[in-house]
Protein backbone atom coordinates (compact mmCIF):
# COMPACT_ATOMS: atom_id res chain seq x y z
CA UNK A 1 0.00 0.00 0.00
CA UNK A 2 1.54 3.28 -0.85
CA UNK A 3 0.21 6.89 -0.25
CA UNK A 4 -0.94 9.25 -2.75
CA UNK A 5 -2.10 12.83 -3.17
CA UNK A 6 -5.46 13.27 -2.52
CA UNK A 7 -6.32 14.14 -6.16
CA UNK A 8 -6.08 10.73 -7.33
CA UNK A 9 -8.23 8.05 -6.36
CA UNK A 10 -7.37 4.71 -8.00
CA UNK A 11 -4.96 6.58 -10.84
CA UNK A 12 -7.26 8.76 -11.73
CA UNK A 13 -7.03 12.77 -11.13
CA UNK A 14 -9.73 14.05 -8.96
CA UNK A 15 -10.32 17.94 -11.16
CA UNK A 16 -9.35 20.92 -8.83
CA UNK A 17 -12.56 21.59 -9.06
CA UNK A 18 -13.80 18.74 -7.14
CA UNK A 19 -11.14 19.52 -4.09
CA UNK A 20 -12.28 23.01 -4.32
CA UNK A 21 -15.64 22.00 -3.71
CA UNK A 22 -15.13 19.23 -1.34
CA UNK A 23 -13.33 22.38 0.84
CA UNK A 24 -15.97 24.73 0.11
CA UNK A 25 -17.56 26.28 2.76
CA UNK A 26 -19.26 24.08 4.90
CA UNK A 27 -22.44 25.94 5.40
CA UNK A 28 -23.34 28.72 2.70
CA UNK A 29 -24.34 32.13 4.95
CA UNK A 30 -27.71 33.26 4.85
CA UNK A 31 -29.10 36.12 2.02
CA UNK A 32 -30.17 38.98 3.71
CA UNK A 33 -34.08 37.14 3.31
CA UNK A 34 -33.10 34.10 4.69
CA UNK A 35 -32.05 36.22 7.85
CA UNK A 36 -34.92 38.10 7.97
CA UNK A 37 -37.28 35.24 8.02
CA UNK A 38 -35.28 33.28 10.47
CA UNK A 39 -34.83 36.29 12.60
CA UNK A 40 -38.53 37.01 11.88
CA UNK A 41 -38.94 32.79 14.18
CA UNK A 42 -38.09 33.93 17.18
CA UNK A 43 -40.28 34.28 20.24
CA UNK A 44 -38.15 37.01 22.42
CA UNK A 45 -38.12 35.16 25.25
CA UNK A 46 -37.65 36.74 28.85
CA UNK A 47 -35.08 34.87 30.56
CA UNK A 48 -34.55 33.51 27.18
CA UNK A 49 -32.77 29.47 28.03
CA UNK A 50 -30.52 30.26 25.05
CA UNK A 51 -28.69 33.14 26.89
CA UNK A 52 -28.16 30.72 29.65
CA UNK A 53 -26.89 27.91 27.54
CA UNK A 54 -24.03 30.08 25.51
CA UNK A 55 -20.85 30.30 28.10
CA UNK A 56 -20.12 33.95 26.44
CA UNK A 57 -24.03 35.05 27.80
CA UNK A 58 -24.49 36.27 24.39
CA UNK A 59 -27.73 38.25 24.28
CA UNK A 60 -29.53 36.25 21.41
CA UNK A 61 -32.97 37.94 21.65
CA UNK A 62 -32.00 41.36 21.51
CA UNK A 63 -29.12 40.22 18.40
CA UNK A 64 -31.91 38.90 17.01
CA UNK A 65 -34.07 41.63 17.38
CA UNK A 66 -31.70 44.02 16.05
CA UNK A 67 -31.07 41.92 12.96
CA UNK A 68 -35.29 41.46 12.60
CA UNK A 69 -34.91 45.38 12.61
CA UNK A 70 -31.85 45.79 9.73
CA UNK A 71 -30.18 47.02 12.38
CA UNK A 72 -27.35 44.68 11.26
CA UNK A 73 -23.97 46.97 12.69
CA UNK A 74 -26.03 46.90 15.91
CA UNK A 75 -26.62 43.39 16.46
CA UNK A 76 -22.63 42.65 15.46
CA UNK A 77 -22.14 45.15 18.55
CA UNK A 78 -24.54 42.72 20.91
CA UNK A 79 -22.83 39.66 19.94
CA UNK A 80 -18.77 40.82 20.16
CA UNK A 81 -19.36 43.13 23.19
CA UNK A 82 -19.97 39.12 24.65
CA UNK A 83 -17.78 37.34 22.46
CA UNK A 84 -15.22 39.01 20.29
CA UNK A 85 -14.32 35.79 18.30
CA UNK A 86 -18.14 35.74 17.85
CA UNK A 87 -17.41 35.28 13.72
CA UNK A 88 -15.23 32.20 14.73
CA UNK A 89 -17.94 30.63 17.18
CA UNK A 90 -20.70 30.98 14.64
CA UNK A 91 -18.73 29.00 12.42
CA UNK A 92 -17.37 26.16 14.55
CA UNK A 93 -19.66 26.56 17.85
CA UNK A 94 -21.33 23.40 18.46
CA UNK A 95 -24.82 25.65 18.83
CA UNK A 96 -27.03 22.06 18.42
CA UNK A 97 -26.07 20.92 21.78
CA UNK A 98 -25.61 24.45 23.25
CA UNK A 99 -27.90 27.84 22.63
CA UNK A 100 -30.27 25.78 19.36
CA UNK A 101 -30.61 22.72 21.39
CA UNK A 102 -32.05 25.40 24.27
CA UNK A 103 -34.72 26.78 22.18
CA UNK A 104 -38.00 27.06 23.29
CA UNK A 105 -39.09 26.29 19.62
CA UNK A 106 -38.02 22.58 20.52
CA UNK A 107 -40.77 21.40 22.78
CA UNK A 108 -43.16 22.03 20.03
CA UNK A 109 -40.96 20.02 17.50
CA UNK A 110 -39.92 22.78 15.21
CA UNK A 111 -36.57 23.40 14.06
CA UNK A 112 -34.60 25.83 16.33
CA UNK A 113 -33.58 29.12 15.35
CA UNK A 114 -30.57 28.93 13.42
CA UNK A 115 -28.85 31.09 15.77
CA UNK A 116 -25.30 30.49 14.84
CA UNK A 117 -26.32 31.06 11.37
CA UNK A 118 -27.57 34.56 12.45
CA UNK A 119 -24.79 35.31 14.50
CA UNK A 120 -22.48 34.92 11.05
CA UNK A 121 -24.38 37.22 9.41
CA UNK A 122 -24.41 40.09 11.86
CA UNK A 123 -20.70 39.48 12.72
CA UNK A 124 -19.27 39.45 9.06
CA UNK A 125 -21.53 42.26 7.69
CA UNK A 126 -19.96 44.25 10.13
CA UNK A 127 -16.30 42.83 9.33
CA UNK A 128 -16.80 43.45 6.16
CA UNK A 129 -17.66 47.00 6.44
CA UNK A 130 -14.04 47.28 7.11
CA UNK A 131 -15.42 50.61 9.56
CA UNK A 132 -13.63 51.95 12.48
CA UNK A 133 -13.52 49.23 15.57
CA UNK A 134 -16.32 48.96 17.10
CA UNK A 135 -15.12 49.29 20.95
CA UNK A 136 -13.14 52.22 22.54
CA UNK A 137 -10.27 52.28 24.81
CA UNK A 138 -10.25 53.09 28.11
CA UNK A 139 -7.76 55.54 28.91
CA UNK A 140 -4.19 54.12 29.62
CA UNK A 141 -3.46 52.93 32.68
CA UNK A 142 0.18 52.26 32.27
CA UNK A 143 -0.25 48.73 33.24
CA UNK A 144 1.52 45.95 31.05
CA UNK A 145 0.34 42.34 30.55
CA UNK A 146 2.26 39.53 29.36
CA UNK A 147 -0.31 37.10 27.57
CA UNK A 148 1.32 33.35 26.94
CA UNK A 149 -0.46 32.16 24.00
CA UNK A 150 -2.35 33.88 20.92
CA UNK A 151 -5.05 31.44 21.07
CA UNK A 152 -9.01 32.09 21.76
CA UNK A 153 -8.32 32.32 25.22
CA UNK A 154 -5.16 34.62 25.37
CA UNK A 155 -6.66 36.62 22.39
CA UNK A 156 -10.04 37.44 24.27
CA UNK A 157 -8.05 38.19 27.23
CA UNK A 158 -5.72 40.90 25.69
CA UNK A 159 -8.72 42.33 23.51
CA UNK A 160 -10.71 42.75 26.94
CA UNK A 161 -7.89 44.23 29.18
CA UNK A 162 -6.29 45.98 26.19
CA UNK A 163 -10.43 47.61 26.38
CA UNK A 164 -9.99 48.70 29.82
CA UNK A 165 -6.62 50.53 28.97
CA UNK A 166 -4.18 47.95 29.67
CA UNK A 167 -0.92 47.38 27.45
CA UNK A 168 -0.59 43.86 26.10
CA UNK A 169 2.42 41.75 24.98
CA UNK A 170 1.35 38.47 23.24
CA UNK A 171 3.83 35.89 23.31
CA UNK A 172 3.28 33.13 20.66
CA UNK A 173 4.50 29.84 19.72
CA UNK A 174 3.81 29.51 16.23
CA UNK A 175 4.18 31.52 12.98
CA UNK A 176 0.74 32.90 12.78
CA UNK A 177 -2.13 33.62 15.76
CA UNK A 178 -5.41 32.08 16.44
CA UNK A 179 -4.13 28.80 17.95
CA UNK A 180 -6.89 26.12 17.44
CA UNK A 181 -9.04 28.52 15.30
CA UNK A 182 -6.37 28.81 12.75
CA UNK A 183 -4.77 24.98 13.33
CA UNK A 184 -7.02 22.83 14.60
CA UNK A 185 -10.28 23.33 12.81
CA UNK A 186 -11.86 21.80 9.68
CA UNK A 187 -10.55 23.63 6.29
CA UNK A 188 -14.16 23.41 5.23
CA UNK A 189 -15.22 25.46 8.92
CA UNK A 190 -12.75 28.30 8.40
CA UNK A 191 -12.76 28.88 4.36
CA UNK A 192 -10.95 32.03 3.19
CA UNK A 193 -8.71 32.63 5.84
CA UNK A 194 -11.19 33.50 8.11
CA UNK A 195 -8.85 32.97 11.36
CA UNK A 196 -6.40 35.71 10.26
CA UNK A 197 -9.12 38.37 9.37
CA UNK A 198 -10.90 37.70 12.63
CA UNK A 199 -7.40 38.59 14.35
CA UNK A 200 -6.96 41.56 12.59
CA UNK A 201 -9.98 42.55 13.25
CA UNK A 202 -9.33 42.72 16.88
CA UNK A 203 -6.43 43.44 17.31
CA UNK A 204 -7.86 46.82 15.75
CA UNK A 205 -8.91 47.74 19.56
CA UNK A 206 -5.27 49.21 19.71
CA UNK A 207 -2.54 48.41 23.30
CA UNK A 208 -1.42 44.76 21.62
CA UNK A 209 1.54 43.41 20.18
CA UNK A 210 1.73 39.98 18.70
CA UNK A 211 5.65 38.28 19.23
CA UNK A 212 5.79 35.24 17.19
CA UNK A 213 8.21 32.23 17.51
CA UNK A 214 8.31 32.73 21.56
CA UNK A 215 7.76 29.66 23.65
CA UNK A 216 7.31 29.65 27.06
CA UNK A 217 10.81 27.99 28.33
CA UNK A 218 10.67 24.57 30.00
CA UNK A 219 10.69 23.87 33.55
CA UNK A 220 14.95 22.68 33.15
CA UNK A 221 15.17 25.56 31.11
CA UNK A 222 16.40 24.03 28.35
CA UNK A 223 14.77 24.98 24.73
CA UNK A 224 12.12 22.86 23.61
CA UNK A 225 10.70 22.65 20.00
CA UNK A 226 11.38 24.54 16.60
CA UNK A 227 15.17 25.80 16.37
CA UNK A 228 13.80 28.81 14.66
CA UNK A 229 11.96 29.41 18.17
CA UNK A 230 12.65 31.74 21.20
CA UNK A 231 11.86 30.78 24.70
CA UNK A 232 11.21 33.14 27.25
CA UNK A 233 10.99 31.86 31.29
CA UNK A 234 8.05 32.81 33.38
CA UNK A 235 10.13 34.72 35.69
CA UNK A 236 11.35 36.79 33.52
CA UNK A 237 7.55 37.59 32.41
CA UNK A 238 7.04 38.51 35.53
CA UNK A 239 10.29 40.72 36.15
CA UNK A 240 9.13 42.95 33.01
CA UNK A 241 5.07 43.08 33.37
CA UNK A 242 2.84 43.70 35.78
CA UNK A 243 0.59 40.57 35.20
CA UNK A 244 1.14 37.26 33.26
CA UNK A 245 -1.72 35.48 31.71
CA UNK A 246 -1.33 32.08 30.79
CA UNK A 247 -3.46 30.69 27.99
CA UNK A 248 -1.10 27.64 26.00
CA UNK A 249 -3.62 25.63 25.24
CA UNK A 250 -3.24 21.62 25.29
CA UNK A 251 0.19 21.33 23.04
CA UNK A 252 0.52 17.57 23.47
CA UNK A 253 -1.41 14.40 22.58
CA UNK A 254 -2.07 11.18 23.70
CA UNK A 255 -0.29 7.95 22.71
CA UNK A 256 -2.01 4.47 22.01
CA UNK A 257 1.02 2.55 23.82
CA UNK A 258 1.49 0.31 21.34
CA UNK A 259 4.31 -1.26 19.72
CA UNK A 260 5.30 0.45 16.49
CA UNK A 261 3.31 3.25 16.91
CA UNK A 262 6.53 4.82 15.52
CA UNK A 263 5.82 3.55 12.44
CA UNK A 264 5.32 5.86 9.00
CA UNK A 265 1.96 6.32 8.64
CA UNK A 266 0.57 6.63 11.68
CA UNK A 267 0.19 10.32 12.76
CA UNK A 268 -1.35 12.64 14.99
CA UNK A 269 -4.74 14.01 13.79
CA UNK A 270 -4.24 17.41 14.80
CA UNK A 271 -0.84 17.44 12.80
CA UNK A 272 -2.60 16.03 10.10
CA UNK A 273 -5.26 18.61 10.37
CA UNK A 274 -2.96 21.59 10.56
CA UNK A 275 -1.08 20.09 7.64
CA UNK A 276 -3.98 20.59 5.68
CA UNK A 277 -5.03 24.04 7.17
CA UNK A 278 -2.10 25.53 6.42
CA UNK A 279 -1.42 24.15 2.96
CA UNK A 280 -2.13 26.70 0.04
CA UNK A 281 -2.95 23.18 -2.26
CA UNK A 282 -5.01 21.01 -0.54
CA UNK A 283 -3.61 18.96 -3.53
CA UNK A 284 -0.09 18.59 -1.80
CA UNK A 285 -1.39 16.89 1.16
CA UNK A 286 -0.87 12.94 0.82
CA UNK A 287 -3.47 10.90 2.02
CA UNK A 288 -3.95 7.14 2.28
CA UNK A 289 -5.79 4.45 0.69
CA UNK A 290 -7.28 3.08 3.42
CA UNK A 291 -7.16 5.47 6.66
CA UNK A 292 -8.53 4.02 10.30
CA UNK A 293 -9.25 6.70 12.43
CA UNK A 294 -9.00 6.48 16.22
CA UNK A 295 -11.06 8.79 18.24
CA UNK A 296 -14.93 9.60 18.77
CA UNK A 297 -14.10 13.53 19.05
CA UNK A 298 -15.13 16.07 17.16
CA UNK A 299 -11.09 16.30 16.09
CA UNK A 300 -11.82 12.40 15.23
CA UNK A 301 -14.83 13.65 13.12
CA UNK A 302 -12.93 16.63 11.40
CA UNK A 303 -9.65 14.08 10.17
CA UNK A 304 -11.97 11.50 8.99
CA UNK A 305 -14.21 13.67 7.18
CA UNK A 306 -10.98 15.77 5.36
CA UNK A 307 -9.46 12.21 4.42
CA UNK A 308 -12.40 11.04 2.40
CA UNK A 309 -12.73 14.52 1.10
CA UNK A 310 -8.98 14.33 0.03
CA UNK A 311 -9.87 10.89 -1.63
CA UNK A 312 -9.17 8.38 0.32
CA UNK A 313 -10.97 5.17 -0.66
CA UNK A 314 -11.70 4.11 2.89
CA UNK A 315 -11.90 5.79 5.98
CA UNK A 316 -12.67 3.91 9.15
CA UNK A 317 -13.45 5.82 12.85
CA UNK A 318 -13.09 3.04 15.23
CA UNK A 319 -14.13 3.65 18.87
CA UNK A 320 -13.86 1.73 21.93
CA UNK A 321 -17.52 2.57 23.56
CA UNK A 322 -20.77 2.74 21.91
CA UNK A 323 -22.33 6.26 19.73
CA UNK A 324 -23.60 7.08 23.15
CA UNK A 325 -20.34 7.72 24.93
CA UNK A 326 -18.90 9.25 21.79
CA UNK A 327 -17.93 13.28 22.54
CA UNK A 328 -18.66 13.91 18.97
CA UNK A 329 -22.16 15.89 18.85
CA UNK A 330 -24.76 14.07 16.86
CA UNK A 331 -24.84 16.87 14.16
CA UNK A 332 -20.86 15.61 13.55
CA UNK A 333 -21.09 11.52 13.64
CA UNK A 334 -24.13 12.51 10.83
CA UNK A 335 -21.54 14.44 9.06
CA UNK A 336 -19.51 11.75 9.06
CA UNK A 337 -21.57 9.22 7.98
CA UNK A 338 -22.71 11.28 5.18
CA UNK A 339 -19.76 11.71 3.79
CA UNK A 340 -18.49 7.90 3.77
CA UNK A 341 -17.02 7.61 6.85
CA UNK A 342 -17.16 4.07 7.90
CA UNK A 343 -17.69 4.14 12.21
CA UNK A 344 -16.82 0.94 13.89
CA UNK A 345 -17.66 0.68 17.62
CA UNK A 346 -17.02 -1.18 20.35
CA UNK A 347 -13.89 -2.16 19.04
CA UNK A 348 -10.22 -0.94 21.03
CA UNK A 349 -7.14 -0.97 19.16
CA UNK A 350 -3.89 -4.04 20.35
CA UNK A 351 -1.96 -3.98 17.86
CA UNK A 352 -0.21 -2.25 14.83
CA UNK A 353 1.49 -4.02 11.50
CA UNK A 354 3.58 -3.62 8.98
CA UNK A 355 7.31 -3.54 8.26
CA UNK A 356 8.34 -0.16 8.36
CA UNK A 357 5.10 1.11 7.57
CA UNK A 358 1.91 0.49 8.82
CA UNK A 359 -0.09 -1.95 6.91
CA UNK A 360 -3.07 -2.97 9.31
CA UNK A 361 -4.29 -2.61 12.68
CA UNK A 362 -5.41 -5.50 14.99
CA UNK A 363 -8.63 -4.97 17.12
CA UNK A 364 -10.40 -6.76 19.78
CA UNK A 365 -14.00 -6.12 20.43
CA UNK A 366 -15.51 -4.76 23.54
CA UNK A 367 -18.38 -5.04 25.72
CA UNK A 368 -19.54 -3.88 29.39
CA UNK A 369 -19.98 -6.03 31.99
CA UNK A 370 -20.87 -5.05 35.76
CA UNK A 371 -20.22 -1.25 34.26
CA UNK A 372 -16.42 -1.87 33.13
CA UNK A 373 -15.32 -1.90 29.97
CA UNK A 374 -14.15 -5.46 29.10
CA UNK A 375 -12.57 -7.52 26.31
CA UNK A 376 -14.78 -10.18 24.52
CA UNK A 377 -11.55 -12.03 23.65
CA UNK A 378 -12.57 -11.73 19.95
CA UNK A 379 -10.78 -9.79 17.56
CA UNK A 380 -10.35 -8.68 13.72
CA UNK A 381 -8.04 -6.94 11.29
CA UNK A 382 -8.10 -3.73 9.31
CA UNK A 383 -6.32 -2.53 6.68
CA UNK A 384 -4.70 0.42 6.85
CA UNK A 385 -1.86 2.68 4.67
CA UNK A 386 -2.52 5.59 7.34
CA UNK A 387 -3.91 5.87 10.93
CA UNK A 388 -4.66 9.48 12.70
CA UNK A 389 -4.63 9.50 16.40
CA UNK A 390 -7.34 10.87 18.11
CA UNK A 391 -7.32 9.80 21.37
CA UNK A 392 -7.38 13.25 23.45
CA UNK A 393 -4.65 15.95 24.22
CA UNK A 394 -2.94 17.05 27.12
CA UNK A 395 -1.67 20.18 28.64
CA UNK A 396 2.24 20.02 28.32
CA UNK A 397 3.32 20.71 31.92
CA UNK A 398 7.01 20.54 31.26
CA UNK A 399 6.88 24.30 30.73
CA UNK A 400 4.59 24.59 34.34
CA UNK A 401 6.98 23.96 36.71
CA UNK A 402 5.88 25.96 40.34
CA UNK A 403 2.33 25.77 38.98
CA UNK A 404 -0.62 23.88 41.21
CA UNK A 405 -2.15 21.49 38.83
CA UNK A 406 -4.77 19.10 38.74
CA UNK A 407 -6.19 16.86 36.86
CA UNK A 408 -3.17 17.40 34.23
CA UNK A 409 -4.56 20.62 34.32
CA UNK A 410 -3.22 24.12 35.94
CA UNK A 411 -5.16 24.78 39.24
CA UNK A 412 -7.29 28.37 39.39
CA UNK A 413 -9.32 30.42 41.82
CA UNK A 414 -12.58 32.00 41.07
CA UNK A 415 -10.47 34.88 39.81
CA UNK A 416 -8.62 32.76 37.41
CA UNK A 417 -5.30 33.19 39.23
CA UNK A 418 -2.75 30.54 39.78
CA UNK A 419 -1.10 29.25 42.78
CA UNK A 420 1.67 31.91 41.80
CA UNK A 421 0.68 35.57 42.70
CA UNK A 422 -0.01 37.88 40.00
CA UNK A 423 0.26 35.14 36.98
CA UNK A 424 -3.17 33.85 35.83
CA UNK A 425 -4.72 31.53 33.34
CA UNK A 426 -7.46 30.27 31.44
CA UNK A 427 -9.02 28.11 28.29
CA UNK A 428 -8.08 24.21 27.74
CA UNK A 429 -4.77 24.78 30.02
CA UNK A 430 -7.80 25.34 33.19
CA UNK A 431 -10.76 23.12 33.84
CA UNK A 432 -13.74 25.49 33.33
CA UNK A 433 -16.16 23.64 31.21
CA UNK A 434 -15.61 22.00 27.94
CA UNK A 435 -12.84 22.45 25.46
CA UNK A 436 -14.67 25.04 23.57
CA UNK A 437 -13.30 27.77 21.60
CA UNK A 438 -16.31 29.58 22.90
CA UNK A 439 -15.34 28.44 26.59
CA UNK A 440 -11.76 29.88 26.13
CA UNK A 441 -13.28 33.00 24.67
CA UNK A 442 -15.00 33.45 28.09
CA UNK A 443 -12.46 32.54 29.96
CA UNK A 444 -10.01 35.39 28.58
CA UNK A 445 -12.81 37.98 28.76
CA UNK A 446 -13.69 37.33 32.93
CA UNK A 447 -9.72 36.87 33.54
CA UNK A 448 -9.24 39.61 32.10
CA UNK A 449 -11.70 41.86 34.73
CA UNK A 450 -10.24 39.65 37.40
CA UNK A 451 -6.86 41.26 36.39
CA UNK A 452 -8.11 44.87 36.11
CA UNK A 453 -9.40 44.59 39.37
CA UNK A 454 -6.39 42.98 40.30
CA UNK A 455 -3.92 45.75 39.26
CA UNK A 456 -6.73 48.39 40.92
CA UNK A 457 -6.00 47.12 44.24
CA UNK A 458 -2.42 46.65 44.29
Amino acid sequence: MSLKPCNAVNGVSLPKEAIDSNFSDLHDPLSALQAKGEADRCLYCYDAPCIQACPTSIDIPTFIHQIRTGNIEGSAKTILSANIMGGTCARACPTEVLCEQACVLNASEEQPVEIGALQRTAVDHLMAAHGPHPFKRAAETGKRIAVVGAGPAGLSCAHRAAMLGHNVTIYEAKAKPGGLNEYGLAAYKMVDDFAQKEVAFLLGIGGIEIKYHQRLRCAQGAPQGDAQEDTVSLDELRDTFDVVYIGVGLGSTNALQLEGEDKDGILDAVDFIEDLRQASEKSSIVVGDDVIVIGAGNTAIDAAVQAKRLGANTVTLVYRRGEENMSATDWEVNLARTNGVNIRLWSAPTAIKGNGRVEAMSFESMTVSDGKLIGSGKSFDLPADMVLKAIGQKLDASMLDGFEMSGGKITVGDNFETSIAGVFAGGDCIKSGDDLTVQAVEDGKQAAHAIDAYLAAK
